[in-house]
């Protein structure tokens, strides 16, 4: 980065954010690439909009004591950012994870801002969550939970000024008696959350809507450079919601998809993945991933995460956590193989590896374009939910499809606006920067 305006602004973002390495990265990365913008447009740093951009409108912490089923009190640590609020009421995900600090929800928000933009529905942008760990919780344990995380969080939430949804560890259940709770504490049934369940207000492929869109925005990537899924070898990270429908998805489109994983290790199957077992395994009995190869004898688990990457394939779904993907791992890919890396999780890629990507020509879906399909579709939940109606699954999943067919070409556009033909990357960041720094120079110094 050469602009020393931008150079400036990282100075300042990395002084007020000491320890938040997280965050850091998400910004350096973001100001990397507006710099053609920068250059084009002086009238937005002339109104601030940069140096507003890298601070949060709002941050709340706040303590959440729960009672275990052994009558003991527990006490975690509850988070909000309420990042940007330009182009519409803050809208992001609940974390419940035991890495969940305040850098991590700034890092998140931060980038919901630019993914939400990207969808063309009117969404700002923020992110929640708690250090709480639901593994391993009785109902009743993450019930209690909920109700105590919500009971600090209602007075910061609504249907027209923050939507939460649901993220790492926050599943029906615990959307569920969050929303139970909220009710309760406000008297009012209203869209204040999303990823409900479909018979208080749910949208029907929700679920299934991250990992869908995820590949739908891949495959537009792919038809753009003369390439389709089918035939391709895909490996995919992780087994929750995210993995689970993009492997579905993808197998779909005509690929095999050979691999995925958990927090534990992950499994390799030639054969290509039975995702009936899988879905099994992680949607009804709870179980990790190794339990695969009890009944496929033919596929072979190994501990440890990373060593996935290293199985040859022809397209990368990384859609397990941040910074997943190193520079070894980067390069282990383009070693065996893999022309295509698209990020089905939140910056799964470390800066190196996306210059490996980057270097060595391999298309590059960065994630707050690529899974942008799950907010997406949180926004059709909230739709549905003020008009008080609720639409098919087949209408959801076209409205989606449209959503990141547009998504992808909003990113291929400005990046040849902007001379960065090809980079997705920087494609992503300028379309999704330019609309909500627009709204904010519209709105005046706020």
């Amino acid at each position: 980065m050469k602009n020393e305006y931008l150079i400036g602004v990282l100075e300042t973002v990395k002084k007020r954010n000491a320890g938040e390495p997280e965050f850091i990265q998400a910004v350096t990365e973001v100001l990397e690439t507006l710099e053609p913008v920068v250059e084009k447009r002086p009238d937005l740093v002339e109104a601030g909009v940069i140096d507003r951009l890298v601070e949060p409108e709002r941050q709340i912490i706040f303590r959440v004591p729960w009672v275990d089923d052994n009558g003991k009190t527990q006490v975690n640590r509850g988070f909000r950012v309420q990042y940007n609020s330009a182009i519409g009421p803050y809208k992001g995900g609940i974390r419940l994870h035991p890495s969940v600090y305040i850098g991590i929800i700034k890092f998140l928000g931060f980038e919901q801002v630019f993914k939400n933009s990207l969808t063309t529905l009117p969404m700002g942008g923020g992110k929640g969550g708690s250090d709480f760990d639901p593994k391993g919780k009785s109902d009743g344990e993450v019930m209690r939970f909920c109700q105590s995380f919500m009971t600090e969080l209602y007075r910061h939430i609504g249907a027209d000024c923050d939507v939460p949804a649901g993220d790492i560890g926050t599943g029906a259940r615990e959307i569920g008696y969050m929303f139970g709770q909220y009710k309760r504490l406000q008297n009012e049934f209203t869209g204040v959350l999303t990823g409900k369940g479909l018979t208080y207000g749910g949208s029907l492929a929700r679920k299934e809507a991250t990992g869908f869109g995820l590949c739908y925005f891949t495959d537009e990537m792919l038809k753009a450079n003369g390439e389709s899924f089918n035939g391709k070898t895909v490996v995919v990270s992780g087994s929750g919601n995210v993995a689970i429908y993009a492997t579905q998805k993808a197998t779909e489109l005509g690929a095999k998809v050979v691999a995925m994983s958990d927090s534990n290790g992950y499994i390799y199957d030639k054969n290509g993945i039975d995702l009936a077992c899988v879905k099994q395994l992680k949607e009804v009995e709870r179980k990790r991933i190794k339990e695969y190869v009890t009944t496929h004898p033919d596929a072979v688990y190994t501990e440890g995460c990373s060593g996935i990457w290293t199985i040859p394939c022809d397209i990368a779904l990384p859609c397990a956590t941040q910074n997943e993907i190193d520079k070894a791992s980067a390069e282990a890919l383009v070693k065996n193989g893999c022309k295509v890396v698209s990020e089905g999780a939140n910056m799964p890629s470390t800066p190196e590896a996306i210059e490996v990507y980057l270097s060595n020509g391999i298309l590059y879906g960065p994630a707050k374009a690529a899974n942008a399909g799950g907010v997406a579709t949180s926004g059709l939940e909230m739709s549905q939910n003020s008009e008080r109606l609720s639409w098919t699954f087949e209408e959801v999943d076209a409205k989606l499809k449209g959503i990141m067919k547009s998504i992808f070409a909003a990113c291929d556009s400005a990046a040849k606006e902007y001379s960065t033909e090809g980079n997705y990357m920087a494609g992503a960041n300028i379309a999704g920067f330019l609309k909500v720094a627009e709204a904010m120079k519209a709105q005046g110094c706020v």
